[in-house]
């Protein structure tokens, strides 16, 4: 490339060049790069005064630094010479490192950068999200505040914790994310019963397996809790197939252990938000969680009732969707399906499924449109796809990745997996409403008025579009969600 057409470029060039050095750098892990005096010292202060001293720094070819190792080193002389860093050059094994050497050398715009990055990366590699080990790593690091666990503490609070598996998320940095994000208004993804849950079981865990197995199967999740309430007459004869009082008589496997090591943890999980029932009936027999805290909450509760949600934080809002936003898009359908009412109706005339997506693109946050099935075919679904990925529209969209969606058989789709969902939407003029959550990453459907429970989609990105599949003779609207008037 030509000289003097691009500053990053030519400044790129010299980035550890041996022609264009006076100093040699030795990391920690012995491997020697190459810079100049000139530009380290007036791009950063730390360098300046490291370089410039009058001290033997000055005067010496080589200088050594043995707490950064060669690559944080070298994105350190990335950004000093360029002002940026390779998006794809950070990852979980690296991006610490990278991040405390940007620290040491006073680079705060470098950090932000650096926490840019990671924010990227984890939207990007969706199925493969790595800020719970990252934050983990980076508060047993540091006892110290930065805008790198804060981001982190972010990221994981909208991943429902009981969808991590157990040692993802280390206590530490369990404990950062309850008490970064306790009494503030972050999104979050948990109820407080089931922050609870899994703080114990992971307490247990760092205990030992037997504990562990103990309160795993004494705690069961919210929506386990949820279901096991509806039967609330006290014979004895729960649907469970278990006795009211029999589990809580069972010991706990190393309880004081338990609760001595719990305790950092309580102290940022807002029992108050846990219903007087479930503390009555689960937590408090456990006898690991202070009788003060548990006293509070349902003291609380009984002088301001149930007024608080049973999750910390903020709900991400409703996106609303206007008549011009729910159009299907011109390019990406089907050959043999035609698009009609400016753009609002698919239409098909061939016996072959085809696919179409709609404009509308759904981030972070809640969303609900309507589908019309105007007329019916026998094969008729409506979901979501990924809004990464490319597809063949010519063909079904259940049969692709990164798709999920309803068919009028009841069988929902997810990743080439099927399983029977709900009733079918059978006959012309339904109206199935998608409510689709990205942050939670789940989605449910409405049908004639009725709506079914949510269904997980974990494996899905935070960005996605709504997608059906039909065929002759189905004719499909898309509509803003419209509320029935009572």
């Amino acid at each position: 490339m030509m000289k003097g057409i691009s500053l990053e470029q030519d400044f790129r060039k010299m980035v550890n060049n041996p022609k264009y050095s006076d100093i040699e750098i030795i990391c920690q892990d012995k491997k020697k790069l190459h810079g100049s005096r000139a530009i380290l010292a007036a791009r950063s202060e730390m360098f300046d005064k490291l370089l410039y001293n009058g001290m033997k720094e000055t005067y010496e070819k080589e200088i050594t630094m043995p707490e950064i190792n060669s690559f944080a080193m070298e994105t350190i002389l990335e950004y000093i010479y360029t002002g940026k860093i390779k998006e794809d050059s950070l990852n979980k094994d690296n991006t610490i490192e990278v991040f405390f050497a940007a620290d040491y050398f006073n680079l705060p715009e470098l950090q932000k950068c650096i926490v840019q990055v990671v924010k990227d990366t984890l939207e990007r590699n969706y199925t493969d999200n790595f800020s719970p080990e990252l934050l983990s790593r980076l508060r047993e690091k540091t006892e110290d505040d930065n805008i790198l666990l804060n981001s982190l503490a972010e990221s994981v609070a909208v991943i429902p914790l009981n969808t991590l598996e157990i040692g993802r998320l280390s206590i530490a940095g369990l404990r950062y994310l309850l008490e970064y994000t306790y009494q503030k208004d972050f999104p979050f993804a948990t109820t407080e019963y089931d922050v609870f849950r899994y703080s114990a079981i992971l307490t247990a865990k760092q205990i030992s397996d037997d504990a562990y197995e103990a309160l795993k199967k004494r705690l069961l999740t919210s929506k386990s809790v949820d279901t096991t309430d509806n039967d609330d007459d006290d014979d004895d004869n729960d649907d469970d197939g278990r006795g009211d009082d029999n589990d809580n008589d069972e010991a706990i496997i190393d309880r004081d252990r338990i609760a001595d090591e719990l305790e950092p943890l309580t102290k940022y999980i807002e029992f108050k938000r846990i219903s007087g029932k479930v503390i009555h009936d689960i937590i408090d027999p456990l006898e690991i969680v202070p009788m003060k805290l548990l006293y509070e909450a349902t003291k609380y509760q009984s002088k301001h009732g149930n007024i608080l949600s049973d999750t910390r934080g903020t709900a991400p809002s409703l996106y609303m969707f206007t008549e011009s936003d729910c159009v299907w898009n011109e390019s990406d359908h089907g050959s043999l399906i035609s698009i009609e009412d400016d753009g609002k109706v698919l239409e098909s005339s061939y016996s072959e499924l085809q696919s179409a997506r709609a404009n509308i693109i759904c981030c972070k946050g809640f969303y609900e449109w309507d589908i019309i099935i105007e007329k019916y075919c026998t094969f008729t679904w409506i979901g979501v796809c990924s809004a990464e990925s490319r597809f063949d529209f010519n063909g079904f969209a259940g049969a692709q990745s990164n798709v999920w969606i309803l068919g009028s058989s009841g069988d929902f789709k997810n990743n080439k997996t099927t399983s029977k969902y709900c009733s079918p939407f059978i006959g012309d003029y339904q109206t199935i409403t998608v409510h689709l959550d990205t942050t939670n990453r789940t989605i449910a459907f409405t049908i004639n008025g009725k709506r079914y429970s949510e269904i997980s989609i974990l494996n899905s990105p935070s960005k996605l579009y709504p997608i059906v599949s039909i065929c002759s003779p189905g004719r499909i609207r898309i509509q803003p969600h419209r509320k029935k008037s009572s």
